[in-house]
């Protein structure tokens, strides 16, 4: 294997790939520390020797700011939803229905989801796609017409902060969240469409989420097996410094952006055209990484590898050699460790992180419905025996 994990990339933002800043998050922290110890020092000290606050001064904060803060989100989030509607869902497949709807998940947060179900045939299964990060459910257009043309539906939910989702371009709350929400729109699949096949992709950190999401019971009861692309699960902050200082960090300033961070990432693919449209498409977030976003990464990243051994579901998880934004090592950990009984992992020789983005793009896809198809045929098999 061409990549090992002394070559990966550290920490970054997902499928934008920026370097979090080491030297400004221990100069933020130092300068919160001393106002910390300050505010303290005066709450010791006797009332006698405080000054007095002026009264022009003791103003509070105006709830104006707050207020306004929340009027450009939301009127970013409608901005981005009129863009997700107006991507062309067809991509030339004229053999499929289509449809666009907002879910409302775990938390009553309205989430843009996409689905594409085929025309003729008998449906053999249905592929809920699970987005990564930065990215959105808009990206998967050609993937979801082979998907239809092989009589499988799909549908592809934007996370919080996503694609025409609720929420803060590029914050992500809690990936807990985002597992709830996938719960949550599966829930809904199975029981408007009771006796088909579900399967769960993940890509990157959708990867991770629909790992973990698996790992529930109930969730897992529904699913006849995930598919992992470039799988987020062995991710490490850029210094440990960072890694210490981020839980702090990410409760008290939440939706702050590291500003020095390495905008132009790495390569995630190895056609020019395809990062072309990645990188200029306004639905993909290229803004600098934000704290709780970063956190919540490691966190769950961190949560996967420590139960590897626990995870029983039938799963397929694809990684290039050559990825630079997570490790492939990782994944071949995950198969290695895995207590799952139907299990399977191709790797890649010399490709980057966006596998369905690549040039042999067709090859992945078909690889998967390949490997969905063998799952059924198995499961029927067991059925009948």
């Amino acid at each position: 294997m061409s990549s090992t994990a002394a070559d990966m990339e550290p920490l970054t933002s997902g499928a934008s790939n920026r370097i979090i800043p080491i030297l400004k998050t221990v100069r933020t922290f130092l300068r919160f520390i001393h106002s910390l110890l300050f505010s303290l020092l005066l709450l010791l000290l006797p009332r006698r020797y405080r000054r007095r606050p002026m009264a022009d001064c003791a103003l509070p904060p105006s709830p104006s700011k707050s207020g306004k803060r929340r009027r450009l989100e939301e009127e970013d989030t409608l901005r981005r939803r009129a863009l997700a509607e107006g991507i062309d869902m067809t991509t030339g497949n004229e053999d499929c229905r289509w449809n666009t709807f907002l879910f409302f998940g775990a938390r009553r947060n309205a989430l843009f989801v996409r689905s594409w179900l085929p025309i003729t045939g008998q449906m053999k299964g249905i592929l809920i796609i699970i987005h990564g990060l930065n990215e959105h459910s808009g990206r998967y257009g050609q993937f979801a017409k082979q998907l239809t043309s092989c009589n499988f539906g799909v549908y592809a939910m934007d996370w919080t902060g996503h694609g025409g989702s609720d929420g803060l371009h590029g914050y992500v709350p809690s990936l807990d969240h985002v597992v709830a929400d996938t719960g949550a729109l599966l829930e809904k699949i199975k029981s408007e469409y009771p006796g088909v096949p579900c399967f769960l992709f993940g890509h990157s950190t959708g990867g991770a989420v629909v790992l973990k999401a698996a790992s529930y019971p109930y969730i897992k009861e529904m699913l006849e097996g995930i598919i992992l692309t470039s799988p987020a699960l062995r991710v490490k902050p850029a210094h440990p410094i960072v890694g210490a200082v981020a839980p702090i960090f990410s409760l008290i300033v939440p939706k702050l952006q590291f500003k020095g961070a390495n905008k132009r990432g790495i390569p995630v693919s190895r056609d020019p055209a395809a990062l072309l449209a990645k990188y200029s498409d306004p639905l993909v977030y290229t803004g600098p990484i934000r704290v709780r976003t970063g956190h919540e990464i490691l966190r769950i990243s961190s949560h996967l590898m420590r139960n590897f051994k626990s995870v029983i579901v039938p799963f397929f998880v694809l990684h290039g050699t050559a990825d630079k934004v997570t490790d492939p090592l990782a994944s071949q950990d995950l198969y290695n460790e895995a207590a799952s009984k139907f299990k399977d992992i191709k790797l890649y020789d010399g490709f980057l992180h966006d596998l369905l983005f690549e040039p042999e793009r067709e090859e992945v896809g078909q690889d998967i419905i390949s490997w969905m198809e063998k799952r059924l045929g198995a499961e029927s098999e067991q059925i009948y025996s």
